[in-house]
């Protein structure tokens, strides 16, 4: 490039810089921001329970095998009763030693072994719920660790609670802008707030029945709460402002 074409390029450059230099900056975005919330209510279709056997003995061998041995009892009862509907699974099992601190500073004695096993039964015919927890403590189970009702698909259900907090969230925006006398332009942003956890309700089971009973343990299922929440941002044109 020879000197009169690199003269006229800066020339050019510097025009159009000096161009863009004199133009004012553009308004700021006027913008409304809400947040839009909404619940559902669903009840559930599965419970899971975990429930098993503790034992305690003076050896840790016959205290594991007795254990075994009841457990056994529970898992065959079980699968009789729920067929092959019911998910069953072993989640913790632990051998542990019991000790006795003698005063003084003496080390400890060992005074026993407890053996605990506790499987995990998922289940989703509710009906058949209270039935499981009978047939499992009449067969030897003496824990009951906690029961919780759930949704088998629980993100369908969130997908409708965000859907419905959008348009909360959309309606909000709009009787705002309708009372200013103002007028939506366009979305700017939309967010969901928080973050989302699968619905679960939690039952507490006070004392397992060990002895059989003319009717299921009655419990009642409920209804679970889920909720979602949406943070929508958006533009305004103030051009439509009604004189105040």
């Amino acid at each position: 490039m020879n000197a009169r074409n690199l003269l006229a390029t800066a020339v050019v450059f510097m025009c159009l810089c000096s161009s863009a230099l004199a133009q004012p900056p553009a308004p700021p975005v006027s913008t409304i921001r809400v947040s839009g919330h909404a619940i559902l209510h669903a009840k559930p279709d599965r419970v899971e329970i975990d429930l098993g056997v503790v034992t305690q003995g003076s050896q840790a061998g016959p205290t594991a095998a007795e254990n075994a041995s009841h457990l056994e009892a529970v898992l065959a009862a079980l699968r009789k009763t729920a067929a092959e509907e019911a998910d069953i699974k072993t989640v913790s099992y632990g051998l542990t030693a019991n000790y006795r601190y003698p005063a003084g500073g003496a080390p400890p004695e060992i005074t026993g072994y407890t053996a605990t096993n506790i499987v995990h039964v998922k289940l989703d015919d509710l009906k058949k719920m209270g039935n499981i927890i009978d047939v499992a403590t009449q067969s030897g189970a003496n824990r009951v660790q906690g029961i919780q009702f759930t949704l088998r698909d629980p993100e369908s259900v969130h997908l409708q609670a965000l859907r419905e907090a959008a348009t909360n969230a959309r309606a909000q925006a709009a009787a705002l802008a309708s009372a200013l006398g103002l007028k939506i332009s366009r979305v700017l942003s939309v967010q969901e707030e928080g973050e989302y956890a699968p619905p679960i309700r939690p039952v507490r089971l006070a004392v397992a029945r060990a002895e059989a009973a003319a009717e299921p343990t009655p419990i009642e299922a409920g209804t679970l709460d889920i909720s979602a929440n949406v943070v929508l941002t958006v533009a305004i044109d103030v051009q439509n402002t009604s004189p105040g």
